[in-house]
């Protein structure tokens, strides 16, 4: 045992866990731990300019490099400012660990105690509960050690997502013996075990058997870390691949049967061909309302194997014929094994066909690409720019189903967009944790004018703390998609959402002290890409684009999404 302050004793458990970086802001209920990072060497604090910034950073942080990722703030407000960060890694099952001070558990002065509504005091237990895995709250230096060992278990493994620990005052600054060890404290918490071979077989059997075979990736692919599983099941079914929003990147969409993304803003040809498969294997996917639209007209001509690690989302949304609970990556081996022994080759070929041809006719990058500044062109070039590996986030809202359909995503955990939650500002700090995770790699946030304006404060954070990103406005000065539906379905009554001119982002990014340039062509577009890759210090470049530039939402007939209409 070694005797320490509970500051010290996080700080230790914390590089025991192989952290390197904290996102976050101090305050007085977390100044132990900040007054202790003083003499740290191991852990970089990346001072960022608002909580919720350093909650998407640590998330950003986390799916592009596959660890978890942490961010810290004090009580009260600064704890509050995290639930938005929090509660979008929840719902995109991201890992992160949430670190909030607190409010002292006891004092000489009761008025100090938990539950007196002392200053800056907020129940973040209670409030975070139903959007983390788990919560902590030490009440004593010795349970920290056995506290973040317990959260970084939780929050990595089975299907991720955050953890809060809850630090009071006195336990950071308290002096105790302290024993570091490898004791979990999870009770309940079980991992799932192998998938059922049966299941497995009764799968292979359908597969084995089906003349018009579809998959769905997911999310979870790109978790699991199947990717490569994914194509080899694709290659050997002849099969096409769409993915849900959060699988973008799962199957590299330059190969042959790649489909896109599905749902509302999807690809026409992957929502047309789910409408005609006669056998779905869905895998990592939770079957959102975004993806699935109606349920009762989903895939309805097929029968429905769904692969995924959390039993919760087994019938959840659609009710499936073959479930099987476990590991992407673990279940796509087995199932790859028993359909080649069942498999009949030189089937499909008709399939194979009709794939094609579906393409050919609906998918939208296909057609024939415009050469003024619309968002298709701009994404399209950027592809070009940008090497494979480098990360692209996305704000929330037109820039993001835009990026969705014509931003080829070629490998895992290079497309990371908020996909549940759907948080406007996630895309920039996220960009800033990406990078800091990924330093030698090239980040570019395709941003909206009115989502950016959400987390621009964080300029500061990427200049002062020499993380250099890209940031793409496509600025049309409105509230893009609301603006949208109120054409669409509100006869032009718009309401609330002309942004204008203010600010100039040029300007603005000159003010922070980083790069602003616009683009008002492609040919201009394409420089500026070009300079703010080779630049040492954040970019922001502005892209004027008209205000009533709308996303298609290529809903072919017969495919069981609802139909609506608008130019691209």
């Amino acid at each position: 045992m070694t005797k320490m302050s509970g500051a010290q004793a996080l700080l230790e458990s914390l590089e025991r866990e192989n952290v390197d970086v904290i996102f976050g802001i101090l305050g007085g209920a977390i100044l132990p731990v900040y007054d202790a990072l003083c003499d740290n060497k191991k852990i970089r604090h990346i001072l960022a300019r608002h909580e919720q910034g350093a909650a998407h950073a640590a998330e950003g942080y986390a799916r592009a490099s596959g660890r978890a990722g942490v961010c810290m703030a004090t009580s009260g407000p600064g704890a509050t400012n995290l639930v938005t960060g929090i509660a979008n890694a929840y719902m995109d099952s991201s890992p992160i660990i949430a670190l909030t001070g607190q409010i002292p558990s006891t004092g000489v002065n009761t008025s100090y105690m938990i539950g007196r509504d002392a200053f800056q005091e907020a129940d973040i237990i209670g409030i975070t509960t139903a959007i983390t895995k788990y919560n902590y709250q030490p009440r004593t230096v010795a349970e920290i050690p056995v506290a973040v060992k317990s959260a970084f278990y939780l929050a990595t493994t089975g299907r991720p997502g955050p953890v809060l620990i809850d630090l009071p005052k006195n336990v950071q600054a308290g002096i105790a013996d302290v024993e570091f060890t490898d004791k979990i404290d999870v009770g309940g918490y079980k991992l799932v075990g192998e998938p059922d071979l049966a299941k497995i077989s009764e799968a292979a059997n359908l597969l084995a058997k089906a003349e018009q075979p579809i998959i769905l990736a997911g999310g979870g692919v790109i978790i699991a870390g199947a990717s490569d599983e994914l194509i080899q099941m694709s290659d050997l079914l002849m099969a096409p691949v769409a993915t849900s929003f959060m699988g973008k990147g799962a199957f590299p969409e330059t190969h042959p049967l790649s489909l896109g993304s599905i749902g509302m803003h999807g690809n026409p040809a992957a929502n047309k061909l789910m409408g005609e498969a006669d056998v779905l294997l869905a895998v990592g996917t939770r079957f959102s309302d975004r993806a699935t639209a109606n349920l009762d007209t989903f895939a309805s001509n097929a029968k429905k194997i769904h692969i995924d690690i959390d039993a919760a989302e087994i019938n959840k949304n659609i009710e499936v014929d073959v479930p099987i609970v476990g590991d992407a990556k673990v279940s796509l081996k087995m199932l790859h094994a028993a359909v080649s022994k069942k498999l009949q080759k030189g089937e499909g070929k008709a399939w194979t066909k009709r794939v094609k041809e579906a393409k050919e006719q609906l998918s939208p990058l296909l057609k024939e690409l415009p050469k003024d500044l619309v968002p298709k062109a701009l994404l399209t070039e950027l592809r070009k720019l940008l090497p494979e590996s480098a990360i692209v986030t996305t704000e929330v809202g037109q820039n993001q189903m835009w990026s969705a359909l014509y931003f080829k995503a070629l490998k895992p955990r290079t497309f990371i967009s908020s996909g549940g939650l759907g948080t406007m500002g996630f895309g920039f700090p996220a960009a800033i944790g990406a990078k800091v995770a990924c330093p030698n790699r090239p980040v570019v946030d395709i941003a909206g004018d009115g989502s950016f304006i959400m987390t621009e404060q964080e300029l500061a954070c990427s200049v002062t703390e020499d993380i250099p990103v890209t940031v793409i406005v496509l600025n049309n000065s409105v509230l893009g998609m609301v603006a949208q539906w109120q054409r669409m379905l509100y006869k032009r009554r718009y309401m609330a959402v002309n942004l204008g001119k203010t600010p100039d982002f040029v300007k603005l990014a000159e003010a922070y002290g980083a790069l602003g340039l616009r683009a008002t062509s492609i040919e201009e577009f394409h420089k500026a890409v070009k300079t703010a890759l080779n630049s040492k210090v954040t970019t922001v470049i502005d892209v004027p684009i008209g205000s009533e530039t709308d996303v298609v939402p290529f809903v072919p007939p017969g495919c069981g999404l609802p139909q609506q209409r608008g130019d691209y």
